[in-house]
């Protein structure tokens, strides 16, 4: 009986175990699963059963550790598939990529999972040609899955390898599509065109989810969030720094699932505020540290946040954290620049500059390869303690810069400014020659005279400049003979040949002096006419009008006689009167003239009566002896004893007033009392 009811059990078992899996209902499959393993423990079917039943429930480990121990019943062959997607989900891909290579027959599924392992390997090139095999070879409903993912490793070629992305000849119908060519075009540098693709990602993106009722606004902000951060990034790289930290608190605001693309705004915020709101920063370092952001970004991305980390540590004065993650980072990329440069700099912070520079010394003695970047930074500290020979020194030591034009500029300034003129000239000879030596190697020993470079002309010009301006004209001379023998008919070259040599062989230069074109070739063919009557011009000749009949005689016979000007009669003051005499004295000041008595002080004094209010003095008129006719004048007035008499009335026109002056003040005085406010 006990062995009839179990094959009738399990016959029951496994029609509710199919039932529930076409309904999804994988947690009551699973209770079903494990009753008939109850009846036969080793049923392969039943154990392959409960594998898929709890990757539907999202338990990988535990899926996983079924497969190990049940290895001998369920091999690779049976189970490779399940075995390496549990390995993916649970971030074990070296080991998903070992399981998959193992298996014996290469399905589908498994070229699908063998893309995205490659994928997060960051194998791009790999990872291309499988998505490509599988869309020529596989016909089916997720064609455009595959196409989405193949855009996707063209675009982190573009970001992150530097590769120019080829064309896929995609229809980009999806916003999906569409941000991924967005973002192979932020790899490229173009910026302007990968925002209008993010704009139209963003509104397929509102179309397609707005079809669905289901879907409600703040789900399709969610899912706008990572166009949206993309958006705030080419914002930041093309300056527009408000905007970007806008936008990026907008997404922080939604607080978005993918803990990935948190991190990654994150950083960027970070990035913006540098060594100012470090409190913002410090908030937001922690949304970097969440857990699983290690597997949801590229390993570029890691190293970036770690480097900033790092930075934000030194602004905050965190001397052994920084230090903690510089050294961190540099075991982690020995021949990485950043770290060793972020040591440096917090030695520097910590007025270390010695050993600052001792430790960029290490560095670029271990790592030729990156010696000129390090060997530039120590020159810069030498600099910034004043050590500018030793700077110098350093920077003649880069042998693949010594003979680059600015590196020669920047070592002439310098020495200039120590007054070493010996070495800045040293400088420009080995630059020459450096440049002689490589035509002698790209001629491969031909005696044919080949025009020198304009770089290496260049260089010989400015040597020459330099000698003339601090008195070397006898070296000068030879650069500029060498530049004269390049171009016979350059003018200013034998101009300067021509005066250099006047101050040490005349003679020489009277001989160079017959090279010269004469001024009849060196005239130039200027409009005169239009050059006086141009804008700005500080001449500009009055146009002769046409003379004709007897204009033009008369302008013959009075030949170069000048027109005499008319002389314009003086004006005369209005109350002139010719019968009076002028003041003589009318031309000098007054304080000059012999009448004047300086200025009457106190003159209303006398209207002020002393008493009550209302009261007048009586006799206060002729109390006054300057009014009394007995009293003579202090000082006689101009002229005869008669004339004065006559006109002691009068006053002069010099100082006569206009007959409506007194009318006019009074007016003006009146007008004055209108408009004052306030008053008694």
């Amino acid at each position: 009986v006990a062995t009839a009811a179990g094959p009738a059990a399990a016959a029951g078992l496994w029609s509710e175990v199919n039932r529930c899996g076409q309904n999804g209902d994988f947690g009551r499959a699973l209770k079903s699963v494990n009753k008939i393993l109850q009846i036969s423990k080793d049923d392969v079917t039943a154990l392959q059963c409960k594998v898929v039943c709890l990757i539907q429930n999202g338990n990988f480990k535990e899926a996983l550790g079924i497969i190990n121990t049940h290895t001998k019943v369920l091999t690779s062959d049976i189970i490779a598939f399940e075995k390496a997607y549990c390995e993916y989900r649970l971030n074990r891909i070296e080991s998903a990529l070992k399981t998959i290579q193992s298996a014996s027959q290469q399905t589908d599924k498994l070229k699908e999972l063998y893309g995205q392992v490659l994928y997060r390997l960051e194998r791009y090139d790999d990872c291309l040609a499988a998505y490509r095999d599988l869309i020529r070879n596989s016909q089916d409903e997720y064609e455009e899955e595959r196409k989405t993912n193949l855009s996707a490793v063209v675009a982190a070629q573009s970001t992150w390898e530097k590769v120019v992305p080829e064309d896929l000849g995609l229809r980009e119908a999806t916003y999906e599509l569409c941000y991924n060519s967005a973002c192979a075009l932020i790899g490229q540098g173009k910026l302007n065109e990968a925002m209008k693709k993010l704009q139209k990602a963003e509104e397929l993106c509102r179309q397609s989810l707005s079809e669905d009722s289901d879907v409600t606004e703040e789900d399709i902000e969610a899912e706008l969030a990572i166009i949206h951060g993309q958006m705030a990034y080419i914002m930041q790289l093309q300056g527009r720094t408000e905007d970007a930290l806008q936008l990026y608190n907008q997404i922080i605001k939604l607080k978005p699932t993918d803990v990935g693309l948190l991190a990654v705004i994150a950083n960027n915020i970070i990035t913006i505020n540098k060594d100012q709101n470090v409190f913002d920063s410090k908030k937001k370092v922690k949304l970097t540290n969440a857990e699983g952001v290690e597997h949801k970004l590229s390993k570029k991305q890691l190293q970036a946040i770690e480097f900033n980390k790092a930075l934000l540590a030194m602004y905050t004065n965190q001397a052994d954290q920084c230090r903690k993650l510089s050294a961190s980072l540099q075991s982690q990329s020995p021949e990485h620049l950043l770290p060793v440069l972020i040591q440096a700099a917090q030695l520097c912070r910590e007025k270390q500059h010695a050993k600052a520079v001792a430790l960029l010394q290490d560095f670029a003695d271990q790592h030729p390869a990156n010696a000129a970047e390090i060997k530039l930074t120590m020159a810069q500290l030498k600099i910034a303690q004043g050590s500018v020979t030793k700077a110098c020194m350093i920077l003649r030591s880069i042998e693949e810069l010594q003979h680059k034009p600015g590196m020669v500029s920047a070592l002439v300034t310098m020495y200039s400014h120590e007054e070493d003129i010996d070495s800045a000239i040293e400088v420009f000879t080995q630059a020459i020659q450096w440049y002689q030596q490589f035509q002698a190697r790209t001629n491969y020993g031909c005696c044919v005279f080949q025009p020198k470079s304009p770089v290496h002309l260049s260089l010989i010009r400015e040597a020459a400049n330099f000698k003339l301006k601090h008195g070397r004209k006898k070296e000068a001379i030879s650069d500029l003979e060498e530049l004269w023998k390049q171009n016979p008919k350059d003018v200013h070259t034998l101009a300067q040949l021509i005066s250099a040599y006047s101050l040490v062989d005349p003679e020489k230069a009277k001989v160079l002096s017959k090279h010269l074109p004469s001024s009849d070739t060196m005239s130039l063919k200027v409009d005169v006419d239009a050059l006086e009557n141009s804008h700005g011009a500080t001449y500009v000749r009055k146009k002769a009008g046409k003379l004709t009949g007897d204009n033009q005689q008369k302008e013959q016979g009075q030949g170069e006689v000048k027109k005499k000007k008319k002389k314009k009669k003086g004006k005369l003051p209005k109350n002139y009167d010719p019968k009076v005499t002028p003041d003589p004295e009318r031309w000098l000041p007054m304080r000059e003239r012999s009448y004047y008595r300086g200025r009457k002080k106190g003159k209303k004094k006398e209207q002020v009566g002393k008493g009550t209010q209302g009261s007048t003095t009586a006799g206060s008129s002729e109390l006054d002896a300057s009014r009394t006719a007995s009293s003579p004048p202090t000082s006689p007035r101009p002229g005869s004893a008669a004339a004065v008499s006559a006109t002691s009335n009068v006053i002069p026109p010099r100082h006569q007033k206009p007959a409506g002056a007194a009318a006019t003040k009074k007016k003006q005085q009146q007008k004055k009392k209108k408009g004052a406010k306030g008053g008694w």
